[in-house]
Order: structure tokens, then sequence, then C-alpha cells
């Protein structure tokens, strides 16, 4: 640990300014001893308790960096993490939670209530406040409350806010039944200086595409913001944090149009923030400087900060104020949360690559080899336990196999006869139409999408993100087997040509040049012919949009915007699909749901079996099949 203690030397004397131990340049305070306080941040963990593999490109020894396999994030390290960057702070740090705590793992509604397994992590924190994000309402009001309630329980008593909900007459969280349990700010002190803190939920975002209450709504952000900014100022609170989960790009707009903010701690897009040598790292693409720094409508400081996303960062940030409260300095970095043991090429690193590695490791700067927390890692225990239990669990019966065929057709072509029975490749079905399980996990996608997340009129998933078939008594585990990368689920919002345009990356993705079979497309609530020995961009023609209110099939409208759910995978260009990745900003959403949960969810809509009382998966009916027709390769 001590390249991470010595990484915190610059923290120290922060804290020592601070207390008045060390001198400093006077400021606009007239001399006045300035104030320094640290905020120690994550967001979007999504659920993600458990630690991951990860590869870094590090320096062992040869000069050049190279492929190095680490254990990486997990909750147990986040409050390892917490625990020893607010030791070396010293008492002016704030730990802060920026909104996104759920769903998006099994952890989130698998291993006991929905959020329980995920407040018992956050309490191994005690995050002095916690900020509302969209995911928080996947359960509504009621699920929420009850994340709350377990958030609630213990010592830590982390206080939820927003300021700009508005929980409906019936709402669980209605003021008259659940009094002060959200909030839409709080006034902490720390070193005699009150800290106000206001929250900030993304409210066309939530009120979309998650699952509030009918009658619970969500008020402009800056409206909100500045109408509790104001209060606070009021009341004599000159330092202002906003707990902010509504985008980066977005918070960068919203600190123009506010008066007296100092300092935006975000979430909701999953920005990593920090030098470029992250990227050099291999730990991913920085959106900005950590700090970003902005200013408001007066032209005085705003520093904006982001953690990235999946428990894999903790930001620490020094803020620097003046007398008045304003800002004078600020200063800090990402901590990307990684393990002490290193393999490179599978093998155990020698004594002498092992040195080289940690000081690599020691002069990034953002690289920290975090332990993970021993009173953490044993309340995730139980938990790990009942994720294990459930994968074991079986949740359906399929009396006939729901048959896997990447492309339809004979040939070779079509690819992974092997992965279904001899019985399977001989069905006209799967020959004209292709795998019955990619087609039904797209199915899923599209109607849990219409039922939960603000709706969808297609789905598409490319033919090699199913793995397997299934048949038989089927356990959670198998049903992970059939999704098993952990992609999450976006929504882009889309044209009648860019949807044409998908379908014939798709093709091209399999029949161009070094095609292969991985790319085929497989979408519901659309349909067409595949024409597979036509010329580029002429494969995919009639293509149809099912209508989900009159289930009437209609030519596609190549002018008119459809919703689009899609792996995040796909959602970025992946397998092929240029035009999706070209899709702005605007028209695209996180949707942060895992896609095996998805399909779990419509498994558990289907009818039950008489005979086993598990949902009963069968073949579609062959109108919702996407290929229609197909010509096969010369």
């Amino acid at each position: 640990m001590s390249g991470f203690w010595k990484s915190h030397v610059r923290t120290v004397a922060w804290a020592l300014l601070a207390a008045g131990l060390l001198s400093s340049c006077a400021g606009p305070g007239e001399g006045a001893r300035p104030y320094t306080l640290t905020l120690l941040h994550i967001n979007d963990h999504h659920s993600h308790l458990e630690p991951q593999s990860r590869t870094l490109q590090l320096d062992a020894g040869a000069g050049a960096p190279v492929a190095v396999a680490v254990d990486s994030a997990g909750f147990a390290r986040v409050a390892a993490a917490f625990e020893a960057l607010a030791r070396a702070a010293g008492p002016q740090v704030l730990k802060l939670h920026a909104g996104d705590a759920l769903t998006g793992t099994l952890y989130f509604n698998r291993a006991g209530a929905a959020g329980e397994a995920d407040a018992a992590l956050m309490n191994t924190v005690c995050f002095d406040a916690f900020t509302l994000g969209n995911h928080e309402f996947d359960k509504g009001d009621a699920g929420l409350k009850g994340f709350l309630d377990a958030l609630s329980q213990g010592p830590c008593k982390t206080p939820a806010l927003s300021a700009n909900v508005h929980f409906g007459a019936g709402s669980a969280l209605h003021p008259s039944r659940a009094p002060g349990v959200v909030r839409p700010s709080i006034v902490l002190e720390r070193g005699g200086q009150p800290i106000g803190l206001v929250g900030l939920t993304v409210a066309q975002k939530t009120k979309a595409s998650s699952s509030p209450d009918p009658d619970t709504t969500f008020e402009d952000e800056a409206t909100a913001a500045q109408r509790e900014i104001d209060r606070l100022r009021a009341q004599g609170v000159n330092k202002i944090v906003l707990m902010s989960h509504i985008g980066y790009g977005n918070d960068q707009r919203l600190a123009g149009r506010l008066s007296g903010v100092d300092v935006i701690v975000g979430g909701d897009s999953h920005t990593l923030l920090g030098p470029q040598q992250l990227q050099a790292l291999g730990v991913g693409s920085p959106a900005g400087p950590y700090p970003t720094r902005s200013t408001d409508r007066d032209g005085k400081t705003v520093c904006i900060v982001q953690a990235w996303e999946y428990a894999q960062v903790v930001g620490e940030l020094q803020v620097q104020f003046d007398a008045q409260g304003d800002v004078l300095a600020c200063e800090g970095r990402p901590h990307v949360l990684i393990g002490e043991h290193f393999t490179i090429g599978g093998k155990a690193p020698s004594d002498a690559e092992s040195r080289a590695l940690q000081a690599s490791v020691a002069a990034s700067g953002v690289l920290h080899a975090t332990a993970p927390h021993a009173a953490a890692a044993a309340a995730l225990q139980p938990y790990q336990e009942r994720v294990a239990r459930f994968n074991q669990a079986l949740v359906a019966t399929v009396p006939a196999e729901l048959c896997m065929r990447r492309v339809p057709g004979t040939t070779a072509r079509s690819g992974d006869h092997s992965q279904s029975s001899v019985a399977c490749n001989a069905l006209p079905r799967v020959r004209e139409h292709g795998g019955d399980i990619q087609q039904m996990v797209a199915q899923a996608y599209l109607e849990i999408a219409q039922a939960r997340y603000g709706g969808a009129d297609i789905a598409l998933q490319s033919a090699g993100g199913v793995r397997v078939a299934l048949q038989g008594q089927v356990t959670a585990a198998d049903v992970m087997q059939v999704l098993p990368f952990g992609n999450m689920l976006h929504r882009l919002d889309i044209t009648g040509g860019e949807v044409q345009s998908m379908l014939e990356d798709g093709m091209e993705a399999v029949y161009g040049p070094r095609g292969s079979t991985g790319p085929y497309p497989y979408a519901a609530g659309l349909r067409f012919d595949v024409d597979a020995t036509a010329a580029q961009g002429q494969r995919v023609s009639h293509i149809e949009v099912r209508d989900a209110r009159t289930a009437a099939w209609v030519p596609l409208d190549k002018a008119r915007t459809y919703r689009l759910f899609v792996l995040s995978f796909n959602a970025r260009g992946g397998d092929g699909y240029k035009t999706l990745a070209a899709v702005p900003a605007a028209r695209r959403m996180d949707i942060g749901v895992l896609d095996a949960d998805v399909f779990f969810s419509y498994i558990e809509s289907q009818p039950k079996d008489a005979a086993s009382g598990l949902p009963l998966l069968k073949p579609l009916d062959p109108s919702l099949y996407s290929t229609r027709s197909f010509k096969a390769p010369n």
C-alpha cells in the first residue's frame, strides 16, 4: 500500500492547509485563511458489488507496456478506498453517492429484496448523502421506499436527496406518509463551516424510461436547483455542492444557468474524467479533465466531477474556498481501484517483474492497489450465496428444444449447427427463419421494454450474442449461459431509414469481405426478407413493423422515428452496426438494465406449465420471426 499512501501527500498537505498548519497565499478573503473541503464520491455503481477482472497496459520492466491481468473494482474495494482516503484527508471530508445504486446485476433483485444487497454494502461506507438516480425508480415508488428503508437501517442513516422530485398523492414516499425520507437538500457541518448539499434527479429520462408512480413528477432541474440554492444561501450557507444525477454534459450546461453553486458531483452519464494517461493504461477514454472547471452565470468558478461507473473508481476532490464561500481552487483525481496481484499471459510475474509493475502503478497517479475491506466483504458474502443458490434454481421448463442457429439456411455459412440437435437443424422453421432462442431473446427485450422502460417499437439482438440452446428443466445458470456477456440495454431513437441501414449493416458484416455469422440481425417487432446473394445495401427488402396496439404489420416508414431497444455492444457499433454507432447522444439512452435480467423477467411473465409449475417456454409464432424469407448465398 506504500504507493497508495505516497499518492496522498498532496491530500495531507491540503488538509494541513485547511487546519491552518501550513501557510497559504491570501486570496479575495483579505488575508483570511482559506477553507478546504475534500469530497469523496462514486456514482452509478448499478448493483456491481463483486470484483471483476481487468486488463491493463503496464511496464513489467522491459520499458514498454504489456497486457497485465488484475482483479479490480467491487464494493469491498470501494469501502476500503473511502476509509483510507477519508483518514488521509482529515475531518473536513464528505462521502457522497450521486445516484443509480440500483439495477444492473443479479444482486439487484435476485439476492433478496430489490436493492437490499446494495443498501447493505453502501452502509459499509456510511455515505453522508445519496441523490436519487433514475434507476432508483425501476420498481416504482414503493420499491424505492423499500430500498431507502434498508439504507436507513443501522447507524448510517444516509440522507436521500432530490430537489426536483414531487411524489404523487398515492405514493409510498409522499411526505404525508414518509416525511423526510427524501429531502431536497441538507446542511452538514465540517470544520465549523456549514456545507449545503442539494440533490437532483434527471427529469425526462426518469419519467420516460423508469417506473415512478404515475402521479410522481419531476420538475425542471435548473428551476428546482436554483430555488434550493437560494433557500440555503438565505440561511447563511455559502458553500453549495450540487449532487446531480443528470449527466456530465448537462452538468456543464446547468452550471452556467445557476447562481451560487460551487461544486457539481455528478452521475448518470457514466463519464470517466481524468488525465489522458487513463487511455494509455487501458482503463478507458476520459471525456474531460478531473475536475472540469466551469463558471456559473455570475462568472464564478464551478468544479464538476464524476466517477465513471460500476464501482471501478472513487473520486477525490479538494476544493479551497475563500472567506465569502467562493471557490479559489479545486484539484483531485479519479482513483481506479485494482488488486495487488498480477498475471502476465496467465502466469505470475517474476519478482523483478512484480517490482516493476508496482512501480508502474505508483507512477500512474490514478491506479491504486486496494485490498478489499474485510467488513464489506463479509457483508457481501450472504448475498453471494443467495445469487449462487438462485443460479441453481429451476426457472423454466422447455418441452421442445429452442433451437439455436445464427443464420437461416442449410449451409455451413449458417453457423453453429453443432449447438443444436440434428432434429432442430432439420426443422423447416429453423432453416427458413433462423434460431428460436435468438428470436426469443429479441422478443424479450421488446416486451419488457414496453412493460417497464418507457416503451419500444423494435428490438435487436445479434446472433452471436446468444450462446446456447435451451431444453428441458432450465436453471438460472442455464439462462445466464444464453446471455453470458453482461451487456446493458440501450434505447435509441432512430428513423426508418436508419432501421434499414442497421439491417444492411448486419448483413454486410455477415456476407461482406471477412464476414462472420455473429452479426446476423434478429429483431422483434420487425420482419423482412433476406436475399444473401444480392449486392451490399440491397440484401433486405419488404421491411414491416408490428403495431403493438393492433398487432398489425405495416410497411416501415423511413421518415418516422422508432424506439429501438438494443444491447450496449451493438449500440456502440459492435458487430459492424456502424449506423447505430453514428446515432447522436441526444437520441440514445442507457437504460442500464442487464440483458439476462430482462430475459429472466420475460421468462417469469410466461404461462405456467401445469406439471412443473414453472414458466413454459415454447418457440414463438412464426409470424414474429424477423427473417420472413431467406435466400441463401450461392
